[in-house]
């Protein structure tokens, strides 16, 4: 698929126009007094009422068909994916010693179990609820477990748009596309009330290129094995420019790794989105990107997120072949070159966690490996690596195939990653934890000798190989909300505070990269005194 032309740009650039006036009302902007009247309304009466409002209507919707594809009726997919889990459930298991966390990880292997989350302090898995007593044959008897999730299949079905939030609808609210830029919750409207499908990711970015083209590019790092496009979009002041000598520093952001984490990609999405809308309006967020490129990949498991759509909403892995005809897909975590053969034990291709028999089999890790490569070759140097997922609100840092040995700057990825959880708390209220990538569900004396399996092997990941291989000093793996209470089946209105509280992350982050000492020089402000700040700050610049 190739990017749109320079006469598209300019056509898409006016319907986002329109879109963006006809959006904004939904993210809480009303018409003004002057408005009205401009409608041929009175005070108090809503602009929508006017008589021109038939024929702009039209105009609207037939542009927002035009940019994002009709709207159909109910995107949810046919009634055989509700039925495929019916009675499953998460449970969950709280381990407090090795021999719990042993039986647990050679269970978990043993049943070919979809394991959903592994911390220090708890395990949860998915399964059908006739499974749970032959589980439990496997394990000590102190290991009880709890139901987090009791009916799957309508917290699956629960995640897909309904027809009636789907269907786009215009309201005339603002006479200014200008306002739109103004505010960080401009685009908080149809686009982010849901998730959203790889067809309507892919048409949005274009239309933020053509709506902010002197400071973003939309670029493609390659294709997946089903021959998709992995997009992203590059945000720099200096796009295009000669950088000569100059190293290019680039931030590197990138969600959607395994297709069913949703949330990561629409808070990649937001974070997009508020960056590019702040710029020359945030100081801080002007200042970075003065300073430093960032790269945005939404889906960079293009395959498998479309199969999450169509098929299978719990898809984790990418949709490539594998030497078992009926287990498709690689684990994209698993199939980067560091340290690859750290998954010794996972050599089923019907694991979950199988990321191939070879490093960098997995078309998609490396394509993304290529791509970066390719950049330093350019003069680009990528000061951090921030690699999104879900679920259960920690702050990873490298290394993640073995707690045996530390990075050689532990101490400052630590304290950055405390910073990180720090500027979230601050900003929504949510704890987020900070630990070693290596240490999932055995106790970290076991992670370190290896001498208990663990419940997912920690080799060939993404944030070892940017650490490692190109020298992003500062990488994390981010697990987004929640806790468990609804894991991958996050509803749809978690995605603007997810992306909230990360968007203020990201500020930490680049602060911390230019020095600075982040939440103290630019405070984290509570969403009460957003309206206050944006005051102050056009009063500066009268």
């Amino acid at each position: 698929m190739q990017l749109p032309s320079r006469n598209s740009v300019a056509i898409c650039a006016a319907v986002l126009s329109v879109f963006a006036i006809s959006t904004t009302k939904a993210a809480g902007i009303r018409p003004s007094r002057h408005d009205a009247l401009a409608d041929g309304g009175s005070p108090h009466r809503h602009a929508r009422d006017g008589p021109a409002f038939p024929f702009w209507r039209w105009i609207r919707e037939s542009a927002a068909e035009a940019a994002f594809g009709r709207a159909k009726e109910d995107t949810k997919p046919s009634g055989a994916l509700r039925s495929r889990y019916h009675s499953d459930v998460v449970i969950r298991f709280n381990v407090t010693n090795s021999e719990e966390e042993g039986a647990l990880s050679n269970a978990a292997q043993q049943m070919l179990l979809d394991v959903w989350s592994f911390t220090p302090d708890f395990v949860d898995i998915r399964l059908h609820k006739d499974d749970v007593s032959s589980l439990l044959t496997l394990l000590p008897a102190s290991l009880q477990p709890s139901v987090l999730i009791p009916d799957v299949a309508a917290a699956v079905w629960a995640t897909y748009p309904s027809s009636s939030r789907t269907k786009i609808r215009f309201d005339a609210s603002v006479t200014n596309p200008a306002e739109l830029r103004t505010s960080v919750e401009g685009m908080g409207n149809v686009f982010f009330s849901d998730y959203q499908p790889l067809s309507v990711i892919t048409n949005w970015m274009r239309l933020i290129e053509a709506m902010f083209p002197s400071f973003t590019e939309m670029i493609s790092i390659g294709k997946s094995y089903e021959g998709r496009d992995i997009y992203a979009m590059r945000v720099g002041h200096y796009k295009g420019r000669d950088y000569g000598d100059l190293p290019r520093k680039t931030i590197l952001v990138t969600g959607g790794l395994h297709g069913r984490e949703w949330i990561s990609t629409s808070t990649v999405n937001y974070l997009l989105w508020s960056i590019v809308t702040t710029f020359e309006k945030e100081p801080m967020v002007t200042k970075l990107l003065e300073h430093f490129d960032i790269v945005f990949v939404p889906v960079l498991n293009p395959d498998g997120y479309d199969y999450t759509w169509q098929a299978d909403r719990l898809w984790r892995k990418s949709r490539q072949q594998t030497k078992m005809r009926f287990c498709r897909g690689l684990d994209l975590d698993h199939a980067f070159g560091y340290e690859w053969e750290s998954t010794n034990h996972q050599t089923d291709p019907c694991s979950e966690s199988y990321g191939g028999d070879q490093p960098f089999q997995a078309v998609e890790a490396s394509e993304l490996a290529k791509w970066a490569k390719n950049e330093t070759q350019y003069n680009v140097v990528f000061s951090g690596f921030l690699d999104l997922h879900s679920y259960s609100q920690q702050i990873l840092f490298p290394y993640s195939y073995s707690c045996a040995v530390d990075p050689p700057n532990r101490e400052n990825l630590e304290e950055l990653a405390v910073g990180l959880a720090k500027s979230i708390r601050l900003s929504r209220g949510e704890p987020y934890s900070v630990t070693s990538a290596c240490e999932g569900a055995v106790a970290h004396a076991y992670g370190a000798t290896n001498s208990l399996p663990r419940v997912e092997s920690g080799g060939g990941s993404a944030i070892d190989w940017f650490y490692h291989e190109v020298k992003a000093r500062y990488s994390y793996q981010i697990k987004l909300r929640d806790t468990g209470s609804y894991g991958f089946l996050l509803p749809s209105e978690y995605i603007v505070p997810t992306g909230k509280e990360t968007l203020n992350a990201l500020k930490y982050f680049g602060d911390y990269l230019l020095g600075n000492n982040g939440i103290e020089k630019f405070p984290i402000q509570k969403e009460s005194d957003q309206d206050d700040v944006w005051r102050d700050l056009k009063r500066r610049k009268r």
